[in-house]
């Protein structure tokens, strides 16, 4: 039981953060552009603030995955779902680089502080491809390093914009959008590269 008291404080913390408004929530969600009827898979949903935001975006015709691998930040976000009357969230536990998602569905995934957090990062999300529309997009926010003394310099919590860019395009990926407006992190959109 304490261990599901001490999630729940965790998922609260993570919403709290991702809703602060030093993080600049809202201008993220706008610079997505997000579409009524769009697919969104969250990947790393934490305690679930994007994915609902997302779910609101998308409307009932839309849907959002929300995709963790603990289960209880998943039956964290699901309950917050049901409260909300929020009908189109789907919460799936992340089984290492298999998310079995319908194929060629997704319109965007969504992957905010995990990708430091992500093992073999270019294979991930060359397996991802498959799963995205051909005008399908991956949003990656990810910490900066940081001061020298800064958490996320210490504890190796950070991957620099420029070597995701690199990762991602050997993943089969271009940079779209960049943006760098958030104090504490990068903001890069890619695009599947055309072949």
């Amino acid at each position: 039981m304490k261990m599901q008291t001490k999630n729940k404080i965790k998922a609260k913390l993570f919403n709290k953060k991702a809703s602060d408004p030093k993080n600049k929530p809202q201008d993220v969600l706008d610079s997505l552009r997000i579409e009524k009827g769009s697919i969104i898979a969250d990947i790393g949903a934490g305690g679930g603030y994007f994915t609902l935001r997302f779910a609101d975006a998308v409307g009932e015709k839309g849907k959002v995955y929300a995709i963790d691998t603990d289960h209880e930040f998943l039956e964290f976000i699901r309950k917050s779902a049901e409260e909300k009357v929020l009908d189109n969230v789907e919460t799936v536990i992340a089984a290492g680089d298999n998310l079995n998602l319908p194929e060629g569905t997704l319109d965007l995934i969504f992957v905010r502080n995990v990708y430091h957090h992500l093992q073999n990062r270019v294979e991930y999300f060359r397996k991802l491809k498959i799963l995205l529309k051909p005008e399908g997009r991956v949003a990656v926010i990810e910490y900066k390093p940081g001061g020298f003394f800064s958490f996320h310099a210490i504890f190796g919590h950070y991957v620099k914009r420029e070597v995701i860019a690199e990762e991602m395009g050997k993943a089969g990926y271009r940079v779209d959008e960049k943006f760098d407006f958030l104090p504490e992190q990068s903001f890069t959109i890619f695009a599947l590269t055309k072949s």
